[in-house]
């Protein structure tokens, strides 16, 4: 994992993932497609077909709508934008774990004819590389599946699947057939994952290099119980609670795919959504969940217009505002090891998930 210039967006993880025909071990029409951002705020891969050779894209079939037997279009909704595209399946592959048969999406895929519709469409299209800055999207927090239940019942959830007509129209789609967590599905070691960076200085740094780990407390490099660790346990998205400086309990989640330390502060001069203090300011938040682990971590935040002039592209004080939310963004990362347990599944340390956990490196 690799935050660097690969990307033109400061802190950016990002990772590198093998495609496969499904069904295969991984071993017919094989791509690996580099510089995927890492993302522990959403669930499941979503790549670019403009990225995949050709002959691997036609190795993965799509899913058809069994109603109107329609080619499938999904939809994503992250906060800088949507995403839109087909659904098929493949074999994926990170580092040495393969999980078989896969749903997920391909965005910008040309089989989808149709054009996203308004119950997708949010902020800007995310329907390139360059819109996004990265190849896809790997998709590993603490669901399963993108939608879950509210997509798997007998009436259609809008904003997720849809027959590829005109206009699309929504549809019901099966647990097994939604866009899901590759880890997962993972033989082994699929019962969560740890996110562990180095620490990086005030002024940043030009790269960071981080570790993927897969499984907790499933091997002796991947433990939770004994590291020290507070455990959080979150709903289905990730969120828990927390205070900023003492104001109102709000949600909170802690997210590698945001690029910055996001809460709302409207005593700090700011340049676009971007804080710029005139020195460096830290302030605490204090963390809440349900299970009644509490904890207070310490948020630096320096002037983003300095660093954003800098050369720099990891900053551990790079910071933004967003109203009543608290998103714990790639700065609170570096120096720490973030651990994310997957819905359903159990480990000794974080017993079972959906749960969030971190401890200094």
């Amino acid at each position: 994992m690799l935050v660097s210039s690969a990307s033109s967006v400061r802190n950016y993880p990002l990772v590198s993932v093998t495609i496969c025909k499904p069904n295969s071990s991984a071993q017919t029409s094989c791509a690996t497609i580099n510089n995927v951002l890492l993302d522990t705020g959403s669930f499941g891969l979503r790549l670019f077909a403009s990225v995949m050779p050709s002959a691997t894209l036609a190795a993965l079939p799509i899913q058809t709508d069994a109603g109107s037997g329609k080619n499938v279009a999904a939809c994503a909704a992250f906060g800088s934008g949507y995403m839109w595209g087909s659904l098929r399946n493949a074999d994926v592959k990170l580092g040495g774990e393969i999980a078989p048969s896969v749903p997920i999406q391909v965005i910008s895929d040309p089989a989808v004819a149709s054009r996203a519709p308004s119950s997708c469409v949010w902020n800007t299209a995310l329907s390139s590389p360059s819109a996004l800055g990265a190849n896809g999207v790997l998709g590993v927090g603490v669901s399963r599946y993108d939608c879950g239940t509210n997509c798997a019942g007998t009436t259609a959830h809008a904003g997720y699947y849809y027959a590829d007509a005109n206009p699309p129209t929504a549809i019901v789609m099966p647990l097994v057939n939604q866009v899901t967590n590759p880890v997962a599905l993972f033989p082994v070691d699929n019962n969560g994952v740890i996110v562990s960076m180095p620490a990086v200085p005030g002024q940043g740094a030009a790269t960071a290099t981080g570790t993927v780990i897969f499984g907790i407390d499933t091997q002796t490099n991947n433990l939770l119980a004994g590291a020290g660790a507070t455990v959080f346990n979150t709903d289905l998205y990730g969120d828990f609670t927390g205070s900023y400086n003492g104001a109102s309990t709000v949600t909170t989640f802690i997210d590698s795919g945001s690029n910055a330390l996001n809460f709302q502060d409207g005593t700090i001069p700011k340049a676009s959504a971007f804080y710029t203090p005139t020195s460096e300011l830290t302030r605490p938040v204090a963390l809440s969940s349900s299970n009644g682990s509490v904890a207070t971590v310490n948020l630096d935040i320096g002037n983003a217009a300095t660093l954003f002039a800098s050369v720099n592209y990891a900053f551990n004080n790079l910071a933004a505002y967003l109203a009543q939310t608290i998103d714990l963004g790639f700065p609170f990362f570096y120096g720490q090891r973030v651990y994310y347990g997957i819905a359903g599944a159990a480990s000794t340390g974080g017993g079972t998930g959906p749960y969030v956990a971190f401890a200094a490196r």
